[in-house]
């Protein structure tokens, strides 16, 4: 803990991350003066609050990568902060289900990544053991992942603010930040709320991340595409299908984890997503449309590369998006007795993802880091689940 009342910290964007940091700043820095600055009227307004509600351990994340780490780490530190406040969690399991012997040994890769990344308890599963934690699965082999669990974030991010308060940082919304303008050695931040000012930038806006950047002065080499993910919720009477969360084996041609079953902290089962291009930063709605947001994406020689790279996965999530048939037949790979019937329309969530220049989806987070300002580029899933352990992160790259 360093004792710095003179220093000062801005934070751009009030998601679960940047809350987080701010939290994590304030115990490294309790003299320092801090404010987030949210553009929406309230914090966690969107990948936050449209996600599933998923506590993942680091099962699928490459051994010894920035992301594998801050996700081990970030579920204990995460689960201990839902106990130590009372906010609704359960660590219910899950099931990583083969489908067919072709995904088997992908299987038993994703065990060792996973024994790799210090996941405990592990379990291999044949048919009948699936059946007997659920009994309306397919597939011919499953993990048994342990550790995964489901919480309600929403409450995480109202105790978050309420901390803050408490410690005297300053949670300001309605603050929609469109200049970043250096001063000195530090900056002063143009909002529709007023100007603030700081020594250090903390750029956690998400969506908008690589805007904030460029404001900031960084080239904008990387870009961020948005993906919207659509939901179905199961029927109440036939939710028996589902006891708690069912996953596919990744498919390595395929750039997203595929449509799984995640029984949600309030009751009901949620069935998605899917990976749709949205043709709106925050659309999610298909008829929500920007021209600006559009037209970066159709101008970034990347988003092409992309396509090149994925034409028929483009193509077939962009046809499952308008047909519940297909998205239920990809949903019966995992449990074969849903039927269209079945499903009710969910909500959606629009992920950001960062796409490189030669068109590859950025895995890892990335940060990038100056003496007076650091930017979280790109922090995908599980950065939810993880972003207590990315928020001490974060305090350690600050000089």
């Amino acid at each position: 803990m360093e004792k710095t009342e003179s220093r000062s910290f801005a934070i751009v964007g009030g998601g679960i991350v940047g809350l987080a940091t701010a939290y994590k700043l304030s115990e490294r820095f309790p003299g320092a003066r801090i404010a987030l600055l949210e553009k929406e009227s309230g914090v966690g307004r969107h990948q936050t609050g449209h996600n599933s509600g998923v506590l993942h351990c680091g099962l699928y994340y490459k051994p010894g990568s920035v992301k594998a780490k801050l996700a081990v780490s970030g579920i204990r530190q995460m689960v201990a902060f839902c106990q130590e406040n009372a906010i609704p969690h359960e660590i219910c399991g899950k099931l990583v289900v083969a489908t067919g012997e072709i995904e088997v040994e992908r299987l038993r890769a994703l065990q060792e990544r996973g024994t790799a990344n210090g996941l405990e308890g592990l379990r291999w599963l044949q048919r009948e053991e699936m059946r007997e934690i659920e009994p309306h699965v397919g597939g011919v082999a499953a993990l048994r992942v342990p550790q995964e669990g489901i919480v309600d974030y929403a409450r995480v991010c109202e105790t978050l603010v309420s901390k803050l308060a408490a410690r005297g940082v300053r949670v300001v919304t309605s603050a929609r930040a469109d200049r970043m303008v250096p001063r000195g050695s530090g900056w002063t931040i143009e909002t529709t709320a007023g100007e603030f000012t700081a020594d250090f930038l903390i750029n956690c806006a998400g969506l908008h991340c690589d805007r904030v950047a460029e404001h900031a002065g960084e080239k904008r080499e990387v870009r961020i595409l948005p993906f919207r993910g659509e939901y179905y919720k199961i029927r109440p009477e036939r939710r028996q299908l589902v006891r708690h969360l069912i996953y596919p084996v990744p498919d390595p041609s395929f750039p997203f984890l595929g449509v799984h079953f995640t029984r949600l902290i309030h009751g009901g089962i949620e069935a998605g997503p899917n990976a749709v291009l949205a043709f709106k930063r925050e659309g999610y709605k298909k008829t929500d449309f920007s021209a600006p947001d559009l037209w970066d994406a159709l101008t970034y020689g990347g988003f092409w590369r992309f396509l090149r790279r994925y034409p028929s996965m483009a193509w077939y999530e962009l046809r499952r998006s308008f047909s519940r048939q297909l998205f239920c037949r990809s949903l019966q790979r995992l449990v074969p007795e849903i039927q269209p019937a079945d499903l009710d329309t969910g909500g959606s969530g629009v992920r950001a993802q960062a796409i490189s220049p030669e068109g590859d989806i950025i895995q890892d987070f990335r940060f990038i880091a100056r003496p007076n300002a650091l930017h979280v580029l790109n922090a995908p899933s599980p950065a939810a689940t993880a972003s207590l352990a990315i928020g001490a992160h974060i305090c350690g790259m600050i000089p």
